[in-house]
């Protein structure tokens, strides 16, 4: 990587004059697949290499959902006759059982010898996603390719020893491991084997060093180079039953490009293209703009860090989406002790995550969220016969990637009664198919079979003749005079309606009876303090002070409820978030929040759910970022969902109706995006200041739309391949 390569401008990248002590401060890059995350003293540098598919076995690898189908009459009784506890016996008995949890597979040791370190500076680009490290007389620059799947590290050093290495923070002393070290013509290889214990699952990490110059000598489990013009280190990391054959796996990285600048320019043309679809800029000033990371954190209130944080979010949130979507720690551990399994939590954080991909044109994030969808469809249909007794798919509350079955649960957490989930996750499906203007058939099959499930499991009734969604879930939370299971979650209400109405749209030759059923339904109901209340079954009192908002989907992500159509709705759900505590202070608690509250035209509470995230020391100086303040516990809840509620509070839209600028904080007047994409597909460039805003769309479809502003409604009709310009002279 020795050719001049284009600079990045200061919001498309972030630097930091001292090195990372801490595995969470170190830059990160990623295609999706691979991982890397780079740390250390400059001259004891360990770059930590990480696989979406790398989870340690618990035995959750033999978890089944548990066969209550025959119990589910009787509880539904017991629930309907008001014993508001009976929700707590459905069970099998057995202890919570967490998915496979996520873990670093291995650290690359990099120890230069030499002089003491001066005028150290560290660096991630955003468009290529190339980490530099640099000192006096020695460089590092390292990227993960999504055009060849390896971790490419280009290095000069005139002193430099390498090993790898398995034991990071939490590793077991129990793993059977195996290393290799074997000189090559032209360098050396490297490969780490770790196999699990009582089981036939292992991983393998295989680098090559390419070697220009001096001398290479062997220092096992290790290799020593010293003299050399440059060194090249490709790596991978497979996991697999069984033995590898790693000198095979070699031979394959030996026929990639000995050029680190050809290896670098295959990988840009696929990650700039999607990194530079969207920009944001909020006219901030050019010297804080110039500032490292860490001197951006300091400065909460700045318009340079949000726009910052939105390049980092975009950035690592397509680094991280590839095989899956984002983990909740992305892609990336230090720590074989992830928080949560490190798993795919699907009752609020994958889609918080991904909540900006179709707005902010990253479909590879969409493509990797249908893809744990539908490789887990079999076990989804599982869980609707063994929990339910019905036809159709119910999607488990978490996921460790290689499982979609229901397993995970207790009597405080009784996720197994969850059944929104197979909504809420095909949602970001259907969006995306609305933007691109493409019905995907996957989608379609997918709701009919969600639709299947409703037609079978809503089967009761109340007094008024209205469907009851029995038992019923809110996740995390419960009734403040009922347990946990109950009736008519508002939630519940929200997705049985989406997919019924979703489903029906799709197939027309079932349309009458989804539809039908989806009117039997009953409406959301209003509590005495005028809020929309969680449940909408009589007599369940809210619970107010909690993280998740589940609550609200009607009006985040779904347009159910909203200003525009259900006004008094809207009031009801605007109160229901007045009344809603932070409980836990958790970063996902207050984005969520941020993202309701725009859709209800609410800026002020948008500025503030954002003021708590960027005051409450929520972003390590990676800007990667945690799930509590005072950057407690790793987590990419904030760093990948802030993007979203930028995209929110500047452009809504669904197949018929473009809002612009319903929920802009005071402290940003001036502005521009360009790049969002809507849901009637047309592309979007909105620049904004006090008194003046322009957006100039570039449609795909010719369809006329409801433009909605702060001085009302009209109709925009658009015509495909024509650019539209608005003017508005207040908005």
């Amino acid at each position: 990587m020795n050719t001049p390569e284009r600079p990045a401008h200061p919001v498309h990248g972030t630097w930091e004059p001292r090195p990372a002590l801490r595995w969470e401060d170190g830059y990160l890059s990623g295609n999706g697949h691979h991982g890397a995350l780079l740390f250390g003293e400059p001259n004891d540098e360990r770059l930590v290499v990480t696989h979406h598919t790398l989870v340690r076995p618990n035995g959750a690898d033999r978890a089944r959902p548990p066969e209550l189908a025959a119990e589910l009459p009787a509880l539904q009784d017991r629930l309907l006759a008001g014993e508001t506890h009976a929700a707590e016996s459905f069970t099998d008995g057995r202890p919570l059982q967490w998915v496979q949890p996520f873990h670093p597979a291995f650290h690359i040791r990099l120890h230069r010898r030499g002089t003491r370190p001066r005028g150290y500076r560290r660096s991630v680009d955003f468009t290529t996603g190339v980490i530099h490290s640099a000192y006096a007389g020695h460089d590092s620059r390292l990227f993960v390719s999504r055009a060849d799947d390896v971790v490419v590290q280009s290095l000069t050093a005139p002193d430099l020893t390498i090993g790898l290495d398995h034991r990071l923070p939490g590793a077991p002393n129990d793993l059977g491991v195996g290393q290799g070290a074997v000189l090559t013509p032209d360098g050396a290889l490297l490969t780490l084997r770790v196999r699990y214990p009582g089981t036939d699952r292992a991983y393998t990490g295989v680098t090559l060093a390419r070697v220009t110059g001096g001398t290479t000598t062997l220092t096992p489990p290790g290799l020593r180079i010293t003299g050399a013009e440059s060194v090249l280190l490709l790596t991978r990391v497979l996991r697999h039953t069984g033995e590898l054959d790693a000198l095979a796996e070699a031979d394959r990285l030996r026929a990639l490009p000995a050029d680190a600048a050809d290896l670098l320019a295959r990988h840009t043309a696929l990650h700039r293209t999607a990194y530079e679809r969207v920009t944001l800029d909020l006219d901030a000033d050019p010297a804080e703009r110039a500032l490292s990371g860490s001197e951006l954190l300091g400065r909460p209130d700045s318009p340079a860090l949000l726009e910052r944080l939105f390049a980092a979010g975009r950035y690592h949130l397509l680094s991280a989406s590839g095989l899956f979507p984002p983990r909740l720690t992305g892609l990336w551990t230090g720590d074989w002790d992830t928080a949560w399994a490190g798993a795919f939590t699907n009752d609020a954080n994958v889609n918080l995550q991904t909540a900006s991909a179709a707005a902010a044109a990253l479909p590879e994030v969409t493509e990797a969220h249908a893809r744990l969808v539908h490789g887990q469809l079999d076990d989804w249909r599982d869980n609707a016969r063994a929990i339910f007794g019905a036809r159709g798919v119910v999607a488990p509350p978490h996921s460790d990637g290689e499982s979609g079955l229901t397993y995970h649960f207790s009597r405080e957490y009784p996720l197994h009664l969850w059944t929104a989930g197979a909504d809420w996750l095909l949602k970001p499906l259907v969006d995306h198919d609305e933007t691109q203007g493409a019905p995907d058939p996957r989608t379609a099959a997918a709701l009919a079979e969600v639709a299947l499930f409703y037609e079978d499991f809503l089967t009761r009734t109340d007094d008024a003749g209205h469907l009851v969604v029995v038992p019923s879930y809110s996740p995390e939370n419960r009734p403040a005079n009922a347990s946990w299971g109950a009736l008519n979650a508002a939630m519940d209400l929200s997705a049985a309606r989406h997919a019924l109405l979703t489903a029906a749209a799709h197939h027309p030759d079932r349309a009458a009876r989804w539809t039908a059923l989806a009117d039997r339904l009953p409406p959301h109901r209003i509590n005495d303090d005028g809020a929309l209340a969680e449940w909408a079954w009589p007599g369940l009192a809210d619970t107010y002070d909690h993280r998740h908002l589940s609550h609200l989907y009607g009006v985040w992500p779904l347009d159910e409820i909203n200003p525009y159509d259900t006004p008094g709705l809207a009031t009801a759900a605007h109160r229901a978030l007045q009344l809603r505590g932070a409980e836990n202070d958790s970063a996902h608690g207050h984005l969520h929040h941020a993202l309701v509250a725009a859709r209800l035209r609410d800026a002020d509470r948008v500025a503030h759910a954002l003021g708590q995230v960027l005051k409450g020391d929520f972003f390590h100086t990676s800007l990667m970022s945690a799930h509590y303040p005072d950057r407690d516990v790793y987590n990419a809840d904030a760093a990948h969902t802030l993007p979203a509620v930028l995209v929110e509070m500047l452009v809504q839209s669904t197949p018929d109706r473009l809002v612009l600028l319903p929920a802009l904080p005071a402290a940003h007047p001036t502005g521009r995006v360009t790049g969002l994409r809507t849901r009637f597909g047309a592309e979007l460039d909105l620049t904004w200041t006090p008194h003046r805003a322009t957006a100039v769309l570039r449609p795909t479809r010719t369809h006329r739309v409801e433009l909605r502003t702060s001085t009302g409604a009209r109709p925009l009709d658009l015509v495909a391949g024509e650019d539209h310009v608005l003017s508005l002279g207040t908005w």
